[in-house]
Parts: structure tokens; sequence; C-alpha cells
């Protein structure tokens, strides 16, 4: 039999998941929700931030209003577009970028929540030590950066003057 008749009819194609030691394929992986304890290894990369303020759904007005931009006719004739309003304050937020309704209402909220906060809080706002905090790792890296070049070029100009010593002609 030639090694052509073993490729003629492939073998049906299967998908390896990884699945924990003990779990049977039946049960579903356990999520995280909000009253579980998230173990250590789990919570490794997240930082301890404080969550932002809560919204109060009778403080909000809520419209879907005409999307706008391009998309033509899907976007344009439908009422996606989220339009939510902190009355206390008086912010407003307008969503529209997704075509889902449901998804523009979450974006729409968690903007809402970003910006009351801002309002509330001012510099000590969970968003600006963000910024903070990007800007000074923004900076150390620069930092690091212009070091190593001038580390580069101070490395370069030795070896450079160790190449030119005079009396040390290697002849043969």
């Amino acid at each position: 039999m030639s090694t052509s008749g073993l490729f003629r009819f492939p073998a049906p194609l299967t998908r390896v998941c990884p699945v924990p030691w003990g779990l049977r394929l039946c049960e579903k992986l356990p999520l995280l929700s909000p009253g579980t304890v998230a173990t250590p290894v789990q919570a490794a990369g997240k930082k301890d931030h404080p969550t932002l303020l809560s919204l109060d759904e009778r403080e909000l007005e809520e419209q879907f209003v005409k999307g706008h931009g391009p998309g033509g006719q899907a976007t344009n004739k439908t009422s996606n577009c989220v339009v939510l309003r902190h009355v206390p304050s008086g912010i407003v937020v307008k969503c529209h970028q997704t075509r889902s309704v449901d998804q523009n209402r979450k974006l729409a909220r968690r903007i809402l929540q970003e910006k009351v906060d801002i309002f509330y809080n001012g510099e000590n706002s969970l968003v600006c030590r963000e910024k903070r905090e990007a800007e000074k790792r923004k900076q150390e890296r620069k930092k690091r950066a212009k070091e190593t070049l001038e580390k580069k070029k101070l490395l370069k100009e030795q070896w450079e003057s160790s190449k030119n010593v005079p009396g040390e002609d290697c002849r043969f």
C-alpha cells in the first residue's frame, strides 16, 4: 500500500481542549461570581483599587435615539444609540459604539460612572490616578531607554578608542 493511500481519506478532525484533572466532560468549569473568593493565584495580576461610585437607577434618565456615522441604513434607521443623563450632576453620555442596544447601555453606564467619579472626586478620582500612574510609568521607561542609549554610546566610544591604540598592531 502506497503512502498516498493513507492521505486519501483523512481521519476526522478533533479538537482537544485542556480539562482540569478529575473534571467530567458534562461538568462546567466554575466561574467567579461576585460572592466567591478568588485565590491568591487568580488575583495576582489584579490591583487593589477601590471601585467606582455606584449609580442609582432612579437618578438616571435613559433615551434611545437613532444612530449616526458609517454603516448606512443599518445604523441610521435603528434606535440603538443610548443617551444617558445623570440628573443630580447634569452629566450626559451618548454611546453608539456597537450595534447592540444592551452593550451600548452597559458601556454608557460605565462611561457615566467614570465621569461622575471625576465630577465628584476631581483629581482624586480613580481615572485621574490611573492616568498619573501611566504617565509616571511612561516617564520611567523613557528614562531607562535614555540611560541605555548613553551606555551604548559610551561603550562604542571605548571600543573605538581601544581599536585605534598605536603600537598594538597584530602582525603575523
